[in-house]
């Protein structure tokens, strides 16, 4: 069992910064990869961003490469997403996942790909 924890969100002007936070705990030593993904109301939940575990490669949806990185931090189980030049669109509930092992391709893009989920936290861009 891998219990995840989001945190970071909240309300920002268009053209703003935030910064999410995933801590991850349990059985964190056979995962293979974390994911961020996000729902806007009404919409199904989509991919954001994801990093191979092992070697730390990161994949990012079109809609946010170039303004989002994802970075991790092995001794403390946590992935970080640093929003930039956020915008309306970007507003949504992003919820952070984990999985165990490894994707085909060592991309995991789909929600089905992931075992474990936070419970999500709430990114606001005011236009």
């Amino acid at each position: 069992q891998v219990h995840l924890v989001e945190s970071g969100g909240g309300l920002v002007q268009t053209g703003g910064s935030l910064r999410l936070s995933c801590v991850a705990s349990g059985r964190t030593f056979d995962m293979g990869a974390m994911g961020w993904f996000r729902q806007a109301p009404g919409k199904e939940r989509t991919f954001v961003s994801t990093i191979v575990w092992s070697h730390g490669s990161t994949y990012s949806a079109d809609s946010v490469k170039g303004r989002f990185t994802l970075s991790r931090d092995n001794a403390k189980n946590t992935v970080y997403l640093q929003m930039n030049s956020l915008k309306p669109e970007d507003t949504a509930v992003y919820y952070c996942a984990a999985r165990v092992g490894y994707c085909s391709g060592y991309v995991c893009q789909s929600t089905g790909q992931y075992n474990y989920w936070g419970q999500g936290t709430q990114v606001t861009v005011s236009s």
